[in-house]
């Protein structure tokens, strides 16, 4: 059934999103200007499919986005659950981020749906982030990462961040 149908309606989607980590302690965000609104930067990643785990789903987003072919997502270090409107549908999305290990490479956004709001992609030291001028997604951006190389992967996870714009 198609959503458009009823006004007002929510889609469930889940995500997984990455903090692609450098050894030097650098994390890749994207900018994301969208049609309304003000620009803020998210990790990389995307939507699971209906039956696909989602260490094949981050994988799978990270090869259509970035192209970056040989990763491996290592543990879940945080979760959202964040509702917001994107291109005309009001959307309810469960995510999971999920550290993945990386050298430094040069990131370009290659899918071209995204691509249209996509005005940067950027390595930031992990001292910047707290200092950002822009919104990070997610908004823990630097205490996340900053307590994994701490204290390795939260057992238990964190509460979920749970959001609505």
């Amino acid at each position: 059934m198609d959503d458009d149908a009823f006004p007002g309606a929510v889609t469930e989607r889940r995500a997984v999103r990455a903090v692609l980590l450098t050894p030097d302690q650098k994390v890749l965000l994207i900018r994301i200007q969208p049609p309304v609104d003000a620009a803020f930067w998210v990790m990389p990643g995307g939507g699971i499919g209906p039956g696909e785990d989602p260490v094949d789903a981050l994988r799978r987003e990270l090869r259509e986005e970035l192209g970056l072919v040989r990763c491996q997502p290592g543990p879940v270090v945080w979760l959202r659950h964040h509702t917001f409107d994107w291109d005309g549908r009001r959307l309810s999305q469960r995510e999971e981020y999920r550290i993945v290990p990386v050298g430094r490479f040069d990131a370009r956004m290659l899918d071209p749906r995204e691509a249209r709001f996509v005005t940067a992609l950027r390595w930031w030291p992990l001292g910047d982030l707290a200092h950002a001028p822009e919104r990070l997604t997610p908004l823990a951006a630097a205490d996340i990462v900053r307590d994994y190389l701490a204290n390795g992967a939260p057992d238990p996870l964190p509460p979920e961040e749970v959001l609505a714009d």
